[in-house]
């Protein structure tokens, strides 16, 4: 059974960092892109970085490029995290790992075949 369980969510103040991880069971990560979505209400979910576990390729949107980092964690080997920095009230939203399909390095994950159920970021003063 393929599951992805997000956690590390919580409240931050602008210009803080917070480091969200994505445990993965029922699959081999090795041979499956992994991402990080956000949405807030009643906006469309935005795709934010991806991370090509076979290669190591990873795409990040222009929207957190530079501030926002994806990795493997080198301790846990079926997690995958997602480390934020220099983080701004607009960065407030549920924050969402998936597994997909495929990879692209112009436009990173497509083909979200599973979700995890996401994990509140609050960034507020």
């Amino acid at each position: 059974q393929v599951q992805l369980v997000e956690s590390g969510g919580g409240l931050v103040q602008p210009g803080g960092s917070l480091r969200l991880s994505c445990a993965t069971s029922g699959f081999n990560l090795d041979l499956w892109p992994i991402g990080w979505f956000r949405q807030v209400p009643g906006k469309e979910r935005e795709g934010l970085t991806c991370l090509d576990t076979s290669t190591g390729h990873t795409y990040y949107s222009h929207s957190v490029k530079g501030r926002f980092t994806i990795a493997r964690d080198n301790a846990r080997k079926d997690t995958v995290f997602l480390q934020m920095d220099s983080l701004k009230p607009d960065d407030t939203a549920v924050y969402y790992c998936a597994r997909a399909t495929g990879y692209s390095d112009t436009s990173g994950c497509y083909s979200v075949d599973h979700w995890g159920q996401g994990t509140q970021v609050t960034v507020s003063s």
